[in-house]
């Protein structure tokens, strides 16, 4: 993995490209999202961090004069055509399939449909309307290569999670990835002219999962939103806005409920915390927001009736998705947020709660130790046994001046995951993609 390292310097930022003679940015790029659109709100069906990365992502790309067209497959009658998310970006809703009732395993058949909804929107612009395709998750891969040779454009990709690296680390009774993706992911990897990875982990799965160029994968780290994302006015207030007690010990899940996410391990956790001191049920308050997802949706209500199992079903309280601000709140509110994921590429919403001023305690996966300092920002978990989980958490509940000393240097940490950085730097990957994309043309017609 050193050769990724080494891009990323000292710090956890990557240096800016830079290239000679200052080859130009892409004017206008058309971004992908075929399964979940930018427009859904997060924690609810397929939407999650994905979602809040696009739309973070086209904003500040506009901001540097970078437009953005995302299509996005159309999930309900009647939707406009075109919607401005922002000025200089575009979301556009393509009609392929049925609005309602289809899974995310049923998509590749309905994107042939979604390549002829991207094909029709750029026939009615002039040649060399778009100078760059950049795709999301493999789905949008596939329409997003054959646009990119029919439009005679480089293609960037950013895969979000990889089948190989999901099955590698399945949960209990969590469904494979079928061996269609595998296949598909590794035709992308071959296809794109850029690869952006979150981490230097991921980059290095790039290669070792899928045989990935090392050339080809640029790691820009996701940012966040710092002026939602912050301590604000602090717990007590956000605690008395969401009717949280004030002396309770919050720990949070926020995130779509499916076994992958393993909310599951943090009930068992407080379980286990309450068979060491029952003492402590009048101070727990476990809230969990968000909707059940993939293959969390066979079993809806599995999570509560595990609560119930368990015996803690006074101290769980189960609240649906909620927008990006109130979310900000619940972060604040928190004593701390728990991410016991058996696979995460980066895990956004670590650094989202860190920037309101909370301690994370996560596994050890993917690009989580990237985003939680260990020991400093947060307690990274090794294994999913919820006894280990639980003795983190009782780790934070008995060391109170510790805890918010973790608290704020989690704040300072995120400072130096903003937006405007990661845009900067996939601009700088756009560049290259093109620059590179348009030295193969010339030296084909040599």
């Amino acid at each position: 993995m050193s050769q990724y390292v080494s891009r990323l310097g000292s710090g956890f930022l990557p240096p800016r490209i830079r290239f000679p003679g200052g080859h130009r940015r892409p004017r206008r790029i058309a971004m992908l999202s075929v399964h979940t659109s930018p427009l859904h709100q997060p924690g609810t069906g397929d939407a999650g961090g994905m979602n809040v990365y696009i739309v973070e992502l086209a904003r500040r790309l506009a901001a540097i004069n970078i437009e953005v067209e995302i299509f996005t497959r159309a999930t309900a009658g009647g939707l406009p055509p075109s919607v401005e998310l922002a000025p200089g970006v575009l979301v556009r809703h393509v009609d392929a399939g049925p609005y309602e009732g289809l899974a995310k395993e049923d998509l590749p058949g309905q994107l042939c449909a979604f390549t002829h909804g991207v094909m029709r929107a750029w026939a009615h612009h002039r040649p060399g309307h778009y100078d760059l395709v950049h795709s999301h998750y493999w789905l949008s891969g596939h329409v997003g290569w054959l646009a990119a040779e029919r439009w005679g454009v480089p293609l960037v990709h950013a895969m979000h999670t990889m089948a190989k690296v999901k099955n590698a680390s399945l949960a209990d009774g969590d469904t494979p990835e079928p061996a269609s993706r595998v296949i598909g992911e590794t035709q992308i990897v071959n296809a794109a002219d850029r690869l952006i990875a979150n981490t230097a982990e991921e980059a290095d799965e790039l290669v070792r999962f899928y045989a990935a160029d090392p050339a080809k994968v640029a790691v820009v780290h996701p940012g966040v939103n710092l002026d939602r994302f912050r301590p604000a006015d602090g717990r007590a207030a956000a605690r008395a806005r969401l009717g949280v007690p004030q002396d309770a010990f919050v720990p949070l899940f926020a995130g779509r409920i499916q076994p992958l996410k393993a909310p599951d391990i943090l009930l068992r956790a407080v379980a286990r915390l309450l068979e060491r001191d029952p003492s402590l049920r009048p101070l727990l308050h476990v809230p969990v927001v968000g909707g059940p997802s993939g293959s969390g949706l066979a079993k809806p209500e599995g999570l509560q009736k595990l609560a119930a199992g368990l015996g803690i079903a006074d101290v769980v309280h189960f609240h649906p998705p909620v927008r990006q601000e109130a979310l900000a709140d619940w972060f604040r509110a928190a004593s701390a947020l728990v991410m016991p994921s058996y696979s995460e590429s980066f895990g956004l919403v670590a650094i989202e709660a860190q920037a309101a001023g909370t301690p994370v305690v996560a596994a050890r996966v993917g690009g989580l130790p990237v985003a939680v300092r260990d020991g400093e920002t947060g307690i990274l978990v090794d294994g999913h046994d919820p006894a280990d989980y639980a003795t983190a958490l009782h780790r934070l509940l008995a060391h109170p001046p510790r805890t918010a000393r973790m608290g704020a240097e989690a704040a300072r940490h995120a400072e130096s995951f903003g937006w405007d950085t990661a845009a900067a730097a996939t601009a700088d990957v756009y560049t290259a993609a093109t620059h590179e994309h348009r030295r193969r043309v010339r030296s084909h017609h040599v």
